[in-house]
């Protein structure tokens, strides 16, 4: 079971061009607000038609601008669940599962997707009685029982609280790997695409920056857009030397690496966690000593905030917060950036 997407729509001055494929796995779609996101989606399941392009699923033609081709929502066989659930307000839970089965459906199969779903004793209720992990489940099941070839998860998450998110978050989960169909899942969370996803598709102003492996793409963006989106606070301009000499002005540090610097590296990046921080101002390889700016501190760590000078821009430190306090004692601290950690991005 596979998608491909190949789609282009300009909605006022957004442009969307998008291309890539997903096989039975979970596809995350992740990016900012308004980066195109669930406008792929709504493309995807009929509900808005590209400009130019073709959607493909399992070998069947959805949607073919050159062969006028452009299947009805219903008949795309594709399940769509909104960030809101779109429950039925005044429905039960049976007759909202039961609205995704056509016009007769049968009793037995509706009772077999309330024990899968595990809505057992919930049969009767209304959406407003439900918790937020119920309706998800109650969506979910409603959206399976359309027998759809795909599922597009529109920030399924979103709408909840942090500590009722990892609940249901962990429902997802189990839920998900027991359906094994192709999953689309749009989320701006760099957590919950961590957690969920296999692999990752960054979009940025309606484009496709990279599409990696979960693990890889958060250990190895390729692009400055890519490595935003990826958490990395960090991130400057550089300019290439040579094959192993990249000057980057903001850190006052000229790297001296091993490995050979792509051509057309313009940024380099690195995690918050990743720096080695001293005391000692001795001169050291690919480092260099910066003014201490200011010390930020969070619920669990802290955050130094350091400046090479009053012109440049920020390095960030994540740390311990009584290392950072007793770090921020100091007007000088000499910083070293390993090669393992540094980013070599492109625009």
């Amino acid at each position: 079971m596979a998608i491909e997407v190949a789609i282009k729509k300009k909605i006022g001055n957004f442009c969307l061009d998008v291309a890539f494929s997903a096989g039975e796995e979970m596809f995350a779609l992740l990016g900012a607000s308004g980066c195109g996101k669930s406008m792929t989606l709504k493309c995807i399941a009929g509900i808005e038609t590209p400009d130019e392009g073709k959607i493909i699923l399992n070998g069947r033609t959805l949607f073919d601008s050159e062969k006028k081709i452009n299947l009805i929502p219903q008949k795309r066989k594709v399940g769509y669940m909104f960030q809101d659930y779109a429950l039925f307000p005044n429905m039960t839970v049976e007759k909202n599962i039961m609205a995704g089965m056509g016009r007769k459906p049968q009793k037995e199969i509706v009772e077999d997707y309330i024990r899968r779903f595990r809505l057992e004793g919930l049969e009767h209720h209304l959406p407003r009685q439900l918790s937020g992990g119920q309706k998800q489940r109650v969506a979910l099941a409603r959206m399976m029982a359309s027998q759809p070839e795909i599922l597009l998860l529109d920030e399924p998450l979103s709408a909840l609280d942090s500590f009722l998110k990892w609940q249901v978050e962990e429902e997802l989960q189990d839920l998900l790997s027991e359906i094994g169909k192709t999953v689309l899942f749009v989320s701006h969370s760099r957590d919950e695409v961590y957690h969920l996803c296999d692999r990752i598709c960054v979009l940025d102003k309606g484009h496709i920056e990279t599409v990696q492996e979960k693990k890889e793409f958060f250990a190895n963006p390729v692009t400055r857009a890519a490595a935003r989106i990826s958490g990395c606070r960090n991130i400057v301009p550089a300019k290439r030397l040579s094959e192993h000499q990249l000057d980057v002005p903001d850190w006052g540090i000229c790297f001296e690496l091993e490995k050979e610097i792509p051509e057309n590296t313009t940024y380099v990046g690195v995690r918050a966690h990743y720096i080695d921080v001293s005391t000692d101002l001795a001169e050291a390889k690919n480092s260099s000593v910066m003014q201490t700016d200011r010390l930020l501190e969070q619920q669990f760590e802290s955050e130094l905030v350091l400046k090479y000078s009053t012109e440049t821009m920020s390095l960030r430190i994540l740390m311990d917060k009584e290392k950072a306090e007793q770090f921020a004692q100091h007007e000088q601290l000499r910083i070293t950036i390993p090669e393992h950690a540094l980013l070599l991005l492109h625009a």
